[in-house]
């Protein structure tokens, strides 16, 4: 559940909403909005979230908002002089999942634009969700807070949804696929006067069979490479045989 308290602008209000639902958040609770509610600033800003903004409940208070709550956090980014825990916002979120998985109702509060929570609504709360911020510029928009403490809601949750990467399908080279590649680039190099001084030669080639192993190239990658040595072996034979006429 997210508690706006005291929001100003229907165009925060609805960027919350949108970072809410781009998480899996749809509960949205709002405590006196100063301009009034419903606000058609906050359905035009929300965009495809207008559902949680249609669906937003309007109270009194924060006592009212939090009423049927079991826990409660508070966010601020300045420190107060109350004896509550303080969490980062993974932190906040491995403390309130369990208690979701139990059936409690869950809160986080977040204050309005021009100076957050009051200290009498954080005393209202179990703990403080507080994000690491540049101590000379710790103001953050509203709907950047709510999208900070969503995103680590839904890491925790599982809600979010990533596309695969191509790379879980990539074929992994063999043995004689790397050393194939590595004995093929020696085999173009020895001509180029690349191994000297000789004596040097052996520490050379390890260096390059160790980079090419910890740069982790997939079997088509190891084919790439070898018709790259081939064009350029064959680029290097064609400007000797130009110069040699």
């Amino acid at each position: 559940m997210i508690v706006l308290v005291d929001p100003q602008m229907g165009e925060n209000i609805g960027a919350a909403a949108r970072a809410m639902l781009n998480f899996g958040l749809t509960g949205l609770r709002l405590v006196r909005p100063r301009d009034g509610w419903p606000n058609p600033k906050a359905g035009a800003m929300a965009a495809g979230a207008s559902s949680v903004v249609d669906n937003a409940r309007v109270f009194d208070s924060v006592e009212d908002a939090t009423a049927d709550c079991g826990y409660i956090l508070a966010t601020t980014a300045r420190q107060r002089e109350l004896y509550l825990p303080v969490y980062e916002p993974g932190e906040a979120m491995a403390e309130i999942k369990p208690r979701i998985d139990d059936g409690q109702t869950c809160a986080i509060l977040f204050g309005g634009e021009k100076s957050g929570l009051n200290t009498n609504d954080i005393s209202l709360c179990h703990g403080i969700l507080t994000v690491p911020l540049n101590p000379a510029f710790s103001s953050l928009n509203l709907g950047q807070a709510v999208l900070l403490a969503a995103w680590e809601w839904s890491k925790l949750a599982g809600k979010g949804e990533r596309f695969p990467s191509r790379m879980d399908d990539a074929e992994v080279p063999t043995q004689a696929d790397t050393d194939g590649l590595i004995n093929h680039l020696f085999a173009e190099l020895e001509p180029s006067g690349f191994f000297f001084p000789p004596e040097k030669r052996e520490v050379m080639e390890r260096n390059i069979r160790t980079t090419i192993k910890r740069a982790g190239f997939t079997r088509a990658d190891t084919q790439l490479m070898r018709g790259i040595i081939k064009a350029l072996a064959r680029g290097r034979g064609a400007g000797r045989a130009a110069s040699e006429e």
